[in-house]
């Protein structure tokens, strides 16, 4: 959510910002801000004069006693006052609440830096980290590996879940577990707190960490409940801090969380997508900041370095690509996607992105920060350590062997009772 301030002021910035999103139909949300804002404002004034009005009275009122003069106009038109006061706040907070809604449909203020363009198509690859080989051999599928080595049983899971489920057993299950826990001492190593999160949230804090089109297409809601299944710890990580004021000289806030995320996944996917690449339940290792906005583009270029070192480390080539304004969410003034290599289908496909929220999560969530007496919204980044499986098919697949062995990473090997290769049996 911008600040309405914004909207006042500069107007046609926001419009403008709305059509490099490609975003025309919400135009007219800018101007409809400006004219319930108008109102909420006349009201807001009129409250004002309310109050003022009702302590004139009462001091008036105190004066004509004191003087033991007749005050029984002044007492009689007091009377009336609360409830003028409680008409005109319920008008207030119902304003409010019509804006609030509109607000949060307006996308955040994009980067300057932001390529324009209308869907991820025209994302702009940034910057290339490693060889990205494609052996003489032939490289397994990694649900046909999988079943090589009676590591994933998709049958079963099926039968008990439905379709996007999966049991992982054996040395797959392994790897899967080995790579989380190399991310998450990654994390602690690099001065993250390490935090356990609910895997469910309530609606308000839902609605403060995402769009609403985000929501609708992605979350799982529980029946009954005003609770939804996270869809990553992200989410969880930034309700933390809901309505709180932080110490400013305690900034920036570095969190890491590792959880298993829930999705929807609505739409067509492609034939290399089956097997375990798209599901309905995965697991993610997430980092979150909270920070001072001078320091928010630090972060986001420090984070983003993160992920790309940890994938590296494992022998697995990368790339960096910058989401242009059709592909970024509304809440994101600037979001990298990092992509790692497929030897198998000779591309590289995503495996997480590096986002500044800057202060549009803190705004719906009123996350503040008081430094030496002045208090401003705090900027929220979020970046993915590692999601998976997908992690662990490209894994599998960059570190894979003539046989369809799976040559296990250095910095795995201790996770891993310091084995060296995961055989095919």
């Amino acid at each position: 959510m911008i600040d309405i301030k914004l909207i006042r002021e500069s107007p046609e910035l926001v419009k403008e910002n709305i059509k490099k999103k490609f975003q025309d139909e919400k135009l007219v949300l800018v101007d409809n801000i400006l004219k319930l804002d108008e109102k909420w404002r006349k009201l807001k004034f009129e409250g004002d004069k309310l109050r003022s009005d009702r302590n004139r009275i009462s001091k008036k009122i105190s004066e004509l006693k004191k003087k033991k003069e007749n005050a029984d106009k002044e007492l009689e038109e007091a009377k009336k006052i609360p409830a003028k006061i409680d008409k005109n706040q319920e008008k207030l907070l119902k304003l409010e609440k019509d804006i609030n809604e509109i607000m949060f449909k307006i996308p955040n203020i994009m980067h300057e830096s932001v390529p324009l363009g209308k869907d991820d198509s025209e994302n702009v690859e940034i910057e290339k980290f490693g060889e990205p080989i494609v052996p003489k051999y032939e490289i397994f599928n990694h649900a046909e590996l999988a079943l090589k080595m009676n590591g994933v049983d998709f049958e079963i899971a099926q039968k008990n879940s439905g379709n996007g489920f999966y049991f992982l057993r054996g040395d797959i299950a392994r790897l899967h577990s080995a790579l989380f826990s190399y991310a998450r001492d990654y994390m602690i190593d690099k001065g993250f707190e390490l935090i356990v999160v609910p895997n469910m949230l309530r609606s308000e804090v839902v609605d403060g960490v995402m769009s609403f089109e985000e929501k609708d297409a992605m979350m799982y809601k529980i029946e009954g409940e005003d609770l939804y299944l996270i869809g990553t710890s992200e989410h969880a990580l930034i309700g933390m801090y809901k309505n709180k004021k932080l110490n400013g000289k305690s900034l920036p806030e570095t969190i890491t969380a590792y959880s298993a995320c829930y999705r929807k996944e609505v739409g067509a996917h492609g034939i290399e997508e089956k097997g375990f690449f798209r599901v309905h339940q995965f697991e993610k290792q997430e980092m979150v900041v909270v920070c001072e906005p001078k320091e928010s583009y630090n972060w986001y270029n420090k984070m983003l370095q993160f992920t790309v070192d940890f994938f590296r480390s494992l022998d697995i080539p990368v790339r960096t690509l910058e989401c242009c304004s059709g592909d970024l969410a509304d809440l994101k003034a600037k979001s990298t996607d990092v992509e790692t290599w497929s030897p198998r289908q000779k591309k590289y496909f995503e495996i997480g992105s590096c986002s500044n929220m800057t202060d549009a999560q803190a705004r719906r969530l009123n996350i503040r920060y008081d430094l030496n007496g002045e208090i401003n919204f705090a900027h929220t980044l979020n970046n993915t350590v590692i999601s998976s499986p997908r992690a662990l098919i490209a894994l599998m697949e960059n570190n894979q062997l003539e046989d369809g062995s799976i040559k296990i990473p250095k910095a795995l090997q201790k996770y891993m009772n310091d084995e060296k290769v995961v055989k095919v049996k």
